[in-house]
């Protein structure tokens, strides 16, 4: 018996079990800063900890590619962020896993996961929300004036104050917005938008501020024109605003008043051949320690107990830390009239 043989042998059976049982994964997100923000947080701590190797891959959004591969059964994705009003469609219509939050782990201060999680980031039966992320306005105090904007009706005050507005080309938000002007309380905002009535209403106050209004397509133009004057209030995506002030040294300040927030989750396709491994990842993703690593990109954690980790300088920053002057952003209703209304919105527009 050649004993280095069967040394070897063994040696070599060794190293080809621990190869199978070191999982792979292919995880998908936005990539840019926020995709830097969850590798370093989430996917490079997962395969420290794990030894599982995890592919991650960039995609703008949609569940088009999602649902390709799951009719035609060839499932290359194993976990995607998705945002919330793109999770509701592909729930339903069968494009992801039901992720029980049985699998979820307690926070680190120990209170459970449905306690330690805002509530809707477990709305969904497809997902875990990860960060929520929310659409403010700012202004520059460069540019501003005397009088400072406080809260929503300000934005739709011209009489006040002065100036072009900067707003992003599409309904959502800007109608919400205008209805909230109009006195809608925030609650009611979707039900009153489902209506002829409500939409009627919500265009009439828009067009107060029609010919002050300075359209834009991509958040990245409107630090610029906060900057260069062009208008003295910008909607904007937090993050943006945030990364002005801190990393540019604008002198940029946002208004928290009728901010619509929503969520991105971790959702698992259908079909995947990992999905115990996909969980896996998913709640380790979404656990305290990972969370609190979001608001590096100006997002608040899902998780209450992430806060504990969190520079206690960055929190008044963070969309969570104002949810009680928010608004959830619908993405059934969305889902439902978002058609209808971008054709009204895109008529309106050339009238």
């Amino acid at each position: 018996m050649n004993i280095k043989k069967i040394t070897t042998s063994l040696a070599i059976s060794a190293l080809m079990a621990s190869t199978a049982n070191a999982g792979e994964l292919t995880v998908v997100s936005f990539g840019g800063a926020y995709g830097a923000a969850q590798k370093q947080h989430m996917l490079d701590p997962y395969t420290a900890k794990t030894g599982n190797k995890l592919l991650f891959e960039d995609y703008s959004g949609g569940i088009a590619e999602i649902k390709a591969q799951v009719e035609a059964g060839n499932i290359q994705w194993d976990v995607v962020d998705i945002e919330v009003i793109d999770l509701e469609r592909a729930c339903s219509e069968g494009l992801l896993e039901l992720v029980p939050t049985s699998i979820l782990s307690k926070g680190s201060d120990g209170s459970s996961a449905m306690d330690d999680f805002i509530p809707s980031a477990l709305k969904n039966e497809c997902g875990v929300g990860n960060i929520v992320w929310t659409i403010v306005y700012a202004y520059s105090e460069k540019t501003i004036g005397s009088t400072k904007p406080r809260s929503i009706g300000d934005f739709f005050n011209t009489s006040k104050i002065p100036g072009k507005r900067a707003m992003r080309k599409r309904p959502q938000v800007n109608l919400e917005w205008a209805l909230i002007a109009d006195g809608v309380p925030r609650d009611q905002v979707y039900k009153v938008l489902a209506t002829e009535a409500g939409q009627a209403r919500a265009f009439a106050r828009l067009g107060t501020i029609k010919n002050d209004i300075v359209w834009f397509d991509s958040w990245s133009q409107v630090p610029q024109l906060l900057n260069d004057g062009g208008a003295v209030m910008g909607q904007s995506a937090n993050g943006r605003i945030f990364n002005a002030i801190k990393k540019d040294g604008k002198p940029f300040k946002m208004v928290w008043d009728a901010h619509v927030y929503d969520l991105d989750v971790w959702a698992v396709v259908k079909g995947t051949k990992n999905k115990k491994l996909a969980f896996d990842f998913v709640n380790f993703a979404t656990g305290t320690k990972p969370l609190s690593g979001m608001p590096d990109v100006a997002y608040g954690p899902t998780r209450k107990s992430s806060m504990a980790l969190v520079d206690p300088a960055v929190i008044p920053d963070l969309p969570t830390s104002h949810l009680d002057q928010g608004v959830k952003a619908d993405g059934i209703f969305w889902a439902d009239y978002g058609e209808s209304l971008g054709e009204k919105f895109n008529e309106w527009l050339l009238e």
